[in-house]
């Protein structure tokens, strides 16, 4: 038997050892055809296509009240994956919400227009805005302070632009035309005047109250609510900070989903029969999965106003795995893992407390 031979017996000889030894594939879920980017045409067809008519809330919600949502994010990061789609609701928590767990694409759905406006004003101030000092610098009309860069605290930003620094009119002025040049020039989108005069609003809401903006029940009405800077600046349980302006890498994450287009504000109710669905279907046809979906406790009204059963036969339509995690808010007081003794916190944005749950879970037995 020449020397040939002999290699090409032994090599064969361990044929069968090798498919012993061959690890048996295991079943992966489709690659996701999520598009890298929209363009600004495709964005706001996208926007239009699943959204549903405007909407009430008893409150316009420019802003957070939850100051202990920061709590659930360590566990969060463990639990979902990161490159899949985020599903949220409100103002702008979800950003905080986003830039840990790193979705590949984002939707906002609430049930007012007032909400898909102000996200459209943070997707123009984000495309705007070079850092974080510029973001807030440009959100709340205030000149730059010196002496911040990259590298500077959440804390130490919100420091420098508390000190005695009176909001510039024409700072306002010249942010206001940008926007309005960004929408019509750079996307392309076609927003009608309703839809700029409603942003225009709600900026100016953040110009004329500056850094103590905070939710409110209804316009004007009394009550102690955590301030923007101080949602920004709050922390998770190990005192660490994870807001989206707590880090450079945290704002480029954002800012990033932003100028792709890719995070697309929807006008629906939860207890409505579109736009869930409609998402949904969306995500389907590009085999792509949720990873969490922020309720806050918009179940609380679906149950006591109806339609509890339509979210949960919605939600149920949503594609899922067994990683796709709820955010809830709660009313409660104690943090989801409180050490001990009741938050300090400002008032009703202390009364809430987040806590995560498995989506797969509570739709079995919804009819999709």
């Amino acid at each position: 038997m020449t020397r040939r031979q002999l290699l090409l017996v032994a090599a064969l000889a361990l044929v069968p050892a090798l498919l012993v030894l061959a690890p048996v594939p295991t079943a992966q879920p489709p690659a996701s055809r999520l598009a890298p980017r929209l363009s600004g045409p495709e964005f706001f067809a996208l926007m239009t296509e699943l959204s549903e008519g405007d909407g009430f809330f008893r409150s316009d919600n420019l802003v957070s009240n939850e100051l202990f949502m920061q709590r659930v994010i360590p566990d969060l990061t463990l639990i979902v994956k990161p490159g899949r789609v985020y599903l949220g609701v409100g103002p702008e928590q979800n950003f905080t919400y986003m830039a840990d767990i790193k979705p590949a694409m984002a939707f906002i759905i609430d049930v007012r227009r007032g909400n898909l406006q102000l996200h459209l004003m943070y997707k123009a101030l984000f495309e705007l805005s070079v850092d974080r000092a510029d973001f807030v610098s440009r959100l709340f009309s205030m000149k730059r302070p010196a002496g911040l860069d990259r590298k500077s605290s959440v804390q130490n930003i919100f420091t420098a632009y508390a000190e005695p620094r009176p909001r510039s009119p024409e700072l306002y002025k010249q942010n206001v035309s940008a926007i309005r040049r960004l929408f019509t020039r750079k996307d392309g989108l076609e927003l009608s005047q309703e839809d700029l005069k409603g942003i225009e609003e709600i900026y100016q809401a953040f110009y004329s109250r500056g850094l103590d903006i905070h939710y409110e029940v209804a316009p004007g009405s009394a009550g102690s609510f955590p301030t923007y800077a101080e949602l920004m600046i709050a922390t998770d349980e190990t005192s660490v900070p994870r807001s989206y302006l707590a880090t450079e890498e945290n704002f480029a994450m954002i800012k990033d989903l932003h100028s792709r287009n890719l995070i697309v504000p929807v006008v629906g109710n939860f207890g409505g029969p579109k736009a869930i669905r409609a998402v949904g279907k969306y995500l389907r046809a590009r085999s792509a999965l949720v990873s969490a979906f922020y309720v806050s406790n918009v179940e609380q009204y679906l149950l006591r106003e109806g339609g509890l059963d339509e979210f949960c036969a919605s939600a149920a339509s949503l594609p899922l795995d067994e990683s796709s995690t709820f955010i809830r808010s709660e009313r409660g007081g104690l943090p989801s893992r409180g050490r001990g003794g009741p938050p300090r916190g400002r008032g009703f944005g202390g009364s809430f407390s987040s806590k995560l749950d498995n989506m797969l879970g509570y739709v079995k037995g919804c009819t999709r």
